[in-house]
């Protein structure tokens, strides 16, 4: 399994949002949070950004889309 992270430029290019509205849906819970890489960086798993557009292009609710994201950062732990 490989894990790709994504930088901050990449991962709002796949959501096709504005830097604003990026880190808008991160503080509302409807986007993962960051993953910290080291003092001054930060990522954002791959696959959890294409989880959250599937339930885009599916046509969930924001409130759906809450839940997943909480899920997927729960699955954090276990990777």
């Amino acid at each position: 399994m490989t894990i790709e992270i994504l930088r901050s430029a990449q991962a709002q290019k796949l959501t096709g949002r504005p830097r604003s509205s990026f880190y808008q849906q991160i503080s509302q819970g409807l986007l993962p949070p960051p993953i910290k890489l080291g003092a001054r960086a930060v990522g954002w798993l791959a696959s959890e950004i294409e989880a959250v557009n599937k339930a885009r292009i599916q046509g969930k609710s924001d409130d759906e889309i809450k839940i997943l994201v909480a899920s997927l950062i729960k699955q954090r732990s276990q990777l």
